[in-house]
């Protein structure tokens, strides 16, 4: 497991620091599950930061990182069916998260890999999708500004950390777990700062 660098730590530290901004002040104006949705994910993201921080890049060998990873996309577009879709939604996608998170606890353990990664995609698929079309089809309809348009970006980049991540998981990396874990600080300080810009249009 490569060796966490000072500088993997200010990227880190940098990426906590906004996940707390964005759980202290939060987004004014929006449902309370929205709100308690929007602060789980960057709860989550806190804590992971943090804990890497701490523990250096050992902490990702526990089995549960892909579990509570999931936590961040499922809560994230929670709060935005929430915040932007109509309430026939927000029950059905409430319910998906639900199902979609505890199918990912299930299979970790009691399914062969590839089943549990297979269950892993389709899932985050979804919430991803979500979380980057979403914004796109709002701000061409003009219900939200452009600026609204870096949720997008947020997303793609949690669809790439957790693509990496999951497949470093599963002994088949796309890329060397090297590279892997020298580009993921990164990619979750500059997500981080996406969805400070897109939660603040």
């Amino acid at each position: 497991m490569k060796r966490i660098t000072p500088l993997d730590r200010i990227a880190l530290l940098i990426t906590g620091l906004l996940a707390a901004y964005l759980i202290v002040m939060g987004v004014e104006g929006l449902p309370v599950l929205a709100t308690w949705a929007y602060s789980i994910a960057f709860g989550v993201l806190l804590i992971a930061s943090l804990l890497m921080i701490i523990n250096g890049f050992d902490v990702l060998d526990s089995p549960w990182v892909v579990i509570i990873a999931a936590i961040i996309p499922l809560s994230l577009s929670l709060g935005m069916v929430i915040e932007n879709l109509p309430p026939d939604w927000h029950l059905a996608y409430l319910v998906f998260v639900v199902i979609g998170f505890l199918a990912i606890l299930l299979t970790r353990f009691l399914v062969p890999e590839r089943a549990a990664t297979i269950v892993l995609a389709v899932v985050h698929g979804i919430a991803g999708l979500l979380i980057v079309g979403l914004p796109i089809a709002l701000v061409l309809q003009g219900v939200k500004a452009p600026i609204y348009l870096f949720m997008s970006v947020g997303g793609a980049l949690i669809g790439i950390g957790g693509l990496l991540l999951a497949f470093l998981k599963t002994g088949k990396p796309i890329l060397s777990a090297e590279k892997i874990l020298t580009l993921l600080p990164w990619i979750l300080l500059l997500m981080s700062a996406a969805f400070v810009l897109g939660l603040g249009a």
